[in-house]
């Protein structure tokens, strides 16, 4: 942890920075991947909204 001191005394804690690096664009698999989560995540939510109308 990189810490300075000022002329008052004050201790001034920086976090440590993480390495960045560029993201790339998904494949063609992930993509179909990516589009089979949304839709069971679109169905499971459609499911508890639908049990829950029929349920109150």
């Amino acid at each position: 942890m990189y810490t300075t001191v000022d002329e008052t005394g004050r201790l001034n804690n920086y976090a440590v920075e993480p390495a960045t690096y560029l993201s790339s664009y998904p494949s063609p698999e992930q993509q179909k991947g990516y589009l089979l989560q949304g839709g069971l995540a679109t169905m499971l939510v459609a499911t508890l909204v639908t049990m829950a109308y029929l349920v109150s």
